[in-house]
């Protein structure tokens, strides 16, 4: 349960700190083919995405599992 805890409080907390997808206005420009979108997964921004979706995967498992032990 305190596991569960600090995951719900930690995914909030990452999900808080990425930007919007409507946050970069280069897009209607013309600069959505720029090296910040091609290197995204590289970037802070592509790593917060990818801790997102790991915290929210365990987040699911655990929420399941809880769910079936109470």
């Amino acid at each position: 349960m305190i596991i569960f805890l600090i995951v719900s409080i930690a995914l909030s907390g990452i999900i808080l700190l990425q930007e919007g997808k409507s946050a970069g206005l280069g897009s209607i420009a013309g600069m959505a083919d720029s090296y910040w979108s091609k290197a995204k997964g590289r970037s802070m921004e592509g790593n917060l995405s990818k801790i997102t979706t790991a915290l929210a995967i365990i987040f699911l498992i655990l929420a399941l599992v809880l769910n079936i032990i109470w």
